[in-house]
């Protein structure tokens, strides 16, 4: 893997990389702060090259958000809703089975924190995708969730998660991250659980056999220094229990919230990219999620280190509340086409990351 980099503090960083050495704090920042964005996306692109060639995976999924009813009021949501508005919603039986077909391999649940249901309520989504569609894997629910779940029911985190692997969920979304800073939590989300609570979570559900996924939401008030911090936790958290299946970095949708008045720039977004994969030694998966980058970016950065394009999600609801530019769903065929026009090679997988078949040509 021989670069020449236009910015000269990128060759120790690269020694390093080539030496299979762990970088350090202080790499993320010159990563980040380096002007040499290929430089710093060749060396990504390398990595994800030693470690998967040219396979992106992809998987054939749909979201289910029950409900947008949510006792929390977060400043950068726009999902979320109060009982009475005229954009909140509960979804009956019939339109979560409308949802689903023989076809998916996964159902990702996540949605509000609603005020008047139990946790045998959110148990319920569960029973009914497992015992109508019972080949379709189940990845629900998130951390803030699952806090939410046991504090309502007065249960630790692993009753919780037990419970919810005994209905037949078989990993967790990444969700309810964020930034793991103190500083932007009271800033942003006060009322929602933060570094502590949400790494307790998903030890506990590593501890019982449930793979999970970490993300990170970046582009809003969070410093350069936060978002490096935010990466050396997740590395720490893998070392420990090595249950993590991907990095989800989220680009940030201002949509009306004032908090931002443009999301991050494409620059910023292959960037991120790149320094998660050259951070996060430790995590097999970095997936580049088209639906807050778009297709483009999203297509760009399998040469930044990403080697996987979460899926086809068909109806994506809390990013575009934000106004999220990208399609609501993308079909198989075209996932694969992004990945091939990349260069890539297009591998079809399970929500557990294991590969099914190779895409079509």
């Amino acid at each position: 893997m021989t670069t020449h980099f236009t910015d000269p503090s990128l060759d120790h960083i690269s020694n390093k990389v080539q030496a299979g050495e762990r970088l350090s704090f202080d790499d993320g920042l010159t990563l980040y702060n380096s002007p040499d964005l290929l430089g710093v996306g060749s060396m990504a692109d390398g990595v994800k090259r030693l470690r998967h060639g040219d396979r992106v995976t992809f998987v054939v999924n749909r979201q289910i958000n029950p409900t947008n009813l949510c006792v929390l009021s977060c400043k950068f949501c726009e999902f979320a809703s109060k009982e009475g508005r005229p954009d909140a919603y509960v979804l009956s039986e019939k339109d979560m089975l409308d949802r689903l077909s023989p076809d998916l391999r996964e159902v990702h649940i996540v949605g509000g924190l609603h005020a008047k249901w139990s946790f045998d309520d959110y148990l319920n989504v569960v029973r009914i995708v497992k015992k109508n569609f019972p080949s379709i894997q189940i990845k629900a629910y998130t951390a803030v969730e699952v806090d939410f779940f046991a504090r309502r029911e007065k249960l630790s985190y692993a009753d919780v998660l037990r419970r919810m692997k005994e209905e037949g969920v078989v990993c967790l979304p990444g969700g309810g991250a964020e930034i793991f800073s103190e500083r932007v939590r009271k800033e942003l989300f006060p009322f929602k659980i933060g570094w502590s609570a949400w790494a307790d979570v998903h030890r506990q559900a590593h501890k019982l056999g449930l793979r999970s996924n970490a993300t990170m939401l970046y582009g809003h008030i969070e410093t350069l220094e936060e978002r490096v911090d935010h990466l050396l936790k997740l590395r720490g958290l893998q070392d420990e229990t090595k249950g993590f299946l991907s990095f989800i970095p989220l680009a940030f949708q201002p949509g009306n919230t004032g908090i931002v008045q443009r999301p991050a720039s494409a620059v910023d977004d292959l960037k991120t990219i790149a320094v998660s994969r050259l951070m996060l030694d430790n995590f097999d998966h970095i997936k580049s999620y088209w639906v807050t980058v778009g297709e483009e970016t999203c297509a760009m950065a399998l040469r930044f280190g990403a080697d996987d394009l979460d899926g086809t999600i068909l109806e994506e609801r809390v990013m575009h509340a934000a106004k999220a530019g990208s399609p609501v769903g993308m079909a198989k065929e075209r996932l694969s086409r992004l990945i091939r026009e990349a260069g890539g090679v297009p591998v079809e997988r399970d929500a557990l990351h294991r590969d099914l078949e190779t895409a079509a040509a």
